[in-house]
């Protein structure tokens, strides 16, 4: 009878095709001879890694809070989830102020694995305080390190590596001229951009641990590199998502690398009259640039050198896309009888974008935004000045 019934069981899941799977009551993983529901799991929603991989992005997936059930300092830190933010169970009370504000966000839980009741503990503690979209990945961490998923640390694990002098490699994916006001001790810096010309700076032997990190959750840059090395074959790559921002915040500006000329305010070409130059050298204020699109965006040509993937999820409504690794070739694209701005999500690639337009694009009027931009999937946008 029970034979019949992993069978039938199996059958089943087979009919649904390639689909996520979304375990219901009673539930079954692809192998139901081995993962069955165990007294006292969350069994009103479990999922398994497909649904999961759906739902892990950075920048991170709207409307989901993926959690990390486990203790900190000896789990979450080494390996994680990207973008999950950690609420050890046995702290969960004490960090309800970590959960968002609308109960019906989906709230993802996972823990250590099959064994681990942690992330259904917290579930139920969820529940209880009246979220109504929770689900729990039982197989957890350790099924989405064995399917090779990326993995990220924390900051409290990076300045350990380098208390303990530990051997690998912290790379800065942010563009140089980023790079060279501030990076986390101990790093070295490849832009995302420069990446394959920039290789004889890894390291030859493809099992060293490798550590990305560039401008926050809104950076792409860190994820990008962090592929490429895979393709190389670097075998133990893991991120670190909120990077330098969160760093900085927690510890404060290193000595920067270099000191970036600080551009002038004051005369611009007569073609950008309206634009008012930025501390940044290149760079337009946040204010001057809303006043000219909102008043006449015609009269400038508004580039947003994001990856296309990015870009679909939300972008300001009268832009184009020119992804930054294509920008070189397509140069010869831009206007030079108006003023070309650039903007990303946090400054970096805009400000690279400037660079290599400056350096390559001879009488293109090229500026870039230095400001964090948050992109909505109607156009619109916020935008907010680099402090």
């Amino acid at each position: 009878m029970r034979t019949k019934q992993f069978a039938l069981a199996i059958a089943v899941i087979a009919s649904l095709g390639s689909a996520p799977l979304m375990y219901p009551v009673p539930a079954f993983a692809a192998d139901a001879a081995t993962i069955q529901p165990k007294d006292g799991w969350y069994n009103k929603a479990l999922v398994d890694y497909d649904f999961v991989k759906q739902n892990v992005s950075i920048p991170p997936k709207k409307g989901v809070v993926i959690i990390d059930s486990r203790p900190a300092a000896r789990q979450y830190d080494l390996g994680h989830i990207p973008g999950a933010i950690n609420i050890p169970d046995s702290q969960f009370d004490k960090m309800v102020d970590k959960l968002p504000a609308d109960k019906a966000t989906m709230l993802l839980f996972y823990c250590g694995g099959l064994e681990c009741m942690l992330s259904h503990n917290s579930a139920f503690k969820a529940e209880k305080l009246g979220y109504t979209n929770i689900k729990v990945y039982p197989a957890g961490s350790p099924d989405w390190k064995a399917k090779g998923a990326q993995m990220s640390v924390s900051a409290a694990y990076l300045k350990k590596l380098a208390e303990d002098k530990a051997s690998y490699v912290l790379i800065d994916a942010r563009p140089k001229r980023v790079a060279d006001k501030g990076m986390i001790p101990t790093a070295i810096n490849i832009s995302d951009s420069e990446f394959d010309k920039n290789l004889d700076k890894l390291p030859a032997d493809k099992a060293t641990m490798l550590i990305y990190y560039c401008g926050g959750l809104e950076c792409v840059l860190s994820d990008n590199s962090a592929e490429k090395a895979k393709k190389l074959g670097y075998t133990n790559v893991l991120t670190y998502p909120p990077g330098y921002p969160e760093w900085e915040k927690m510890h404060g500006a290193p000595a920067p690398a270099a000191t970036a000329a600080a551009g002038t305010a004051g005369s611009v070409p007569a073609a950008s009259a309206a634009l008012v130059a930025g501390k940044e050298k290149g760079s337009v204020t946040v204010a001057s640039f809303e006043q000219v699109w909102k008043s006449n965006p015609g009269s400038v040509m508004l580039v947003d050198v994001r990856d296309p993937k990015e870009v679909a999820a939300g972008t300001i409504k009268g832009s184009v896309n020119i992804p930054m690794n294509e920008l070189e070739k397509k140069i010869a694209s831009l206007p030079t009888d108006k003023p070309v701005v650039f903007v990303c999500g946090t400054g970096a690639r805009s400000g690279e974008a400037f660079d290599t337009v400056k350096l390559l694009g001879g009488k293109v009027q090229a500026w870039f935004l230095d400001a964090d931009v948050k992109f909505n999937a109607d156009g619109t946008y916020t935008m907010a000045a680099k402090k």
